[in-house]
């Protein structure tokens, strides 16, 4: 971290999106136990709003914030209050994905610390699209703002905004799907028709981080051309291969 990226007052910024992203989970709290009573542990709305709200005090007490500081003390925390495999997953790959913004926030950094984050969450739970995990979420977002920044040459809001559009979609798309990870997979064919809380939290996020982003801008938030392809040919092609089965060119497509 250098003194300019401190000084630049990113890192503050980025402490009242993880405050935004603690009161977001909080109030949808009872929305993410009722989806995980359904098929887990009815855990995922409690142990979430109380690692958000450790992660968002935990923020707040840093002197001199920069970004990477922040991301890797909200990591930190998130594993440590975060029970189950939501610990690991959203605040493991957190700590490890902080180091790409070093450099501060910017479009490219932005777009290292999204794949980088990805990454770690699909290696750490060992999940991939059309499983019904957080990962359905975040892939599509992933690819959808890498491609709108590096591709399209969107300014980064609209790129966040299709990302979040990629992600809303994606989260839906685990309703009608079998879930194939974490206590939900012991339900088998039993999983279809319920929504992954982990992929909601994931978009809840998400949508704070856009909130945020857009008030700081002083901007409306960007309304999206949902008609436009959110998941690169390549990155589909990626990922059918890197799952292998007759099931996930259709996943794949499913999730964009």
């Amino acid at each position: 971290m250098s003194e300019e990226n401190a000084a630049s007052g990113e890192g503050e910024a980025v402490v009242v999106a993880v405050e935004a992203v603690a009161e977001r989970i909080e109030a949808e709290r009872d929305r993410l136990t009722d989806l995980d009573s359904a098929i887990g542990d009815a855990d995922h709305g409690g142990n979430m709003a109380r690692g958000w709200a450790e992660a968002a005090e935990a923020a707040s007490d840093l002197e001199d914030p920069d970004p990477e500081t922040v991301a890797k003390t909200v990591g930190k925390t998130l594993m440590s209050e975060v029970g189950g495999a939501s610990g690991p997953l959203f605040g493991g790959s957190l700590v490890f994905a902080g180091a790409e913004l070093a450099d501060g926030v910017t479009p490219e950094t932005a777009v290292a610390f999204a794949e980088t984050y990805l990454e770690k969450v699909q290696d750490r739970g060992d999940a991939r699209i059309g499983d019904a995990t957080m990962v359905d979420a975040l892939t599509p977002a992933v690819h959808t703002f890498k491609k709108s920044i590096e591709v399209d040459d969107l300014p980064p809001l609209e790129a966040l905004a299709k990302a979040v559009d990629a992600a809303e979609r994606g989260v839906a798309f685990t309703v009608p799907i079998r879930a194939r990870k974490g206590r939900a997979s012991y339900l088998g064919w039993r999983s279809v028709g319920h929504q992954d809380p982990g992929a909601t939290s994931a978009l809840f996020i998400l949508e704070e981080l856009l909130r945020v982003a857009a008030d700081r801008l002083d901007r409306e938030i960007p309304e999206v051309d949902a008609t436009s392809p959110t998941i690169p040919d390549d990155a589909e092609a990626d990922d059918a291969e890197a799952d292998g089965d007759d099931g996930t060119d259709a996943d794949a497509e499913g999730a964009a």
